[in-house]
């Protein structure tokens, strides 16, 4: 029975001045298969199992890294897999380094904004519902996915923004600690104005606004004196960001009629033009 199951072990499916592809060659490549799809499974389960105790619950940065994991496992495996059949290693590394490389070229962006958008995630730095500065143009986060995040701006246009890009780029972000933003509104007032005065109604003007936030209080400062007017910032903070519009159309629309209420003239830009008189003819000159 021994020596019946030992030639069936050793019968040649494929013959070589090698050696050849015995049964137990076919078997002991086959064991490495199920090993290594077996293993990778649970390194995956481990990757997984490790972010959650940590706290990561993003299902899209737990699978990108999951993936990764198990990508390594399966080529340990194949790379066993290449030295158990007898194949030339340096061949066969050589043609898939070849492949690699072709791969990569042609799917760099690609794996840049994978990789991207697992560490955005991972780090926290960018979620779902934060708004941001991006090339000078505010935009709220709706989604982000595996290779782009999706994000709307002021205009309503939804906007597609490759992670690669968020992860490069210097981005603000105006709700990553709190949601309080710091809103400015900038007016010019005539020089013959009191200037004391001025500061008491710009200030009353800000502490009425029922939609601001509470803490920190207004602040008014004297900025500079202008080619035409005294120039003077308002700023509030209001606990929304994204509705920044529309509350500094209604801070400048409270500083207008405050005042216009106590009598103080907003500037406007002013030029002076003084025409000389030709002085006239002399005796005898043309």
């Amino acid at each position: 029975m021994r020596d019946r199951l030992s030639g069936i072990l050793n019968f040649q499916l494929i013959e070589s001045s090698d050696g050849g592809l015995t049964v137990s060659n076919v078997l002991v490549l086959l064991a490495i298969v199920v090993a290594t799809y077996w293993l990778s499974r649970i390194v995956r389960r481990a990757v997984v199992e490790a972010f959650r105790r940590t706290g990561v619950d993003d299902r899209e940065v737990i699978r990108v890294y999951g993936n990764l994991a198990a990508a390594t496992v399966w080529f340990l495996g194949v790379t066993a897999l290449v030295y158990r059949s007898g194949l030339n290693p340096t061949a066969v590394f050589a043609a898939g380094g070849f492949a690699a490389i072709a791969v990569g070229f042609a799917t760099q962006d690609l794996i840049n904004n994978l990789m991207s958008g697992a560490m955005l995630r991972l780090e926290g730095a960018i979620r779902a519902g934060d708004v941001l500065e991006v090339d000078h143009r505010i935009v709220k986060v709706r989604k982000m996915r595996t290779r782009a995040t999706i994000a709307r701006d002021l205009n309503e246009q939804d906007l597609v923004i490759p992670n690669s890009e968020l992860a490069k780029r210097t981005v603000i972000n105006f709700t990553l600690s709190d949601d309080l933003f710091r809103l400015r509104a900038d007016v010019g007032v005539h020089y013959s104005s009191d200037m004391s005065h001025v500061r008491s109604v710009l200030e009353a003007v800000a502490t009425d606004l029922s939609w601001r936030s509470m803490t920190p209080e207004p602040r008014v400062l004297l900025l500079a004196f202008g080619n035409s007017s005294v120039d003077w910032e308002v700023s509030v903070w209001i606990d929304d960001p994204w509705q920044q519009r529309v509350y500094r159309s209604q801070l400048n629309e409270a500083i207008w009629n405050g005042l216009q209420k106590a009598g103080i003239v907003i500037a406007f830009p002013q030029l002076d033009v003084h025409i000389a008189t030709p002085a006239p003819a002399k005796p005898g000159e043309d």
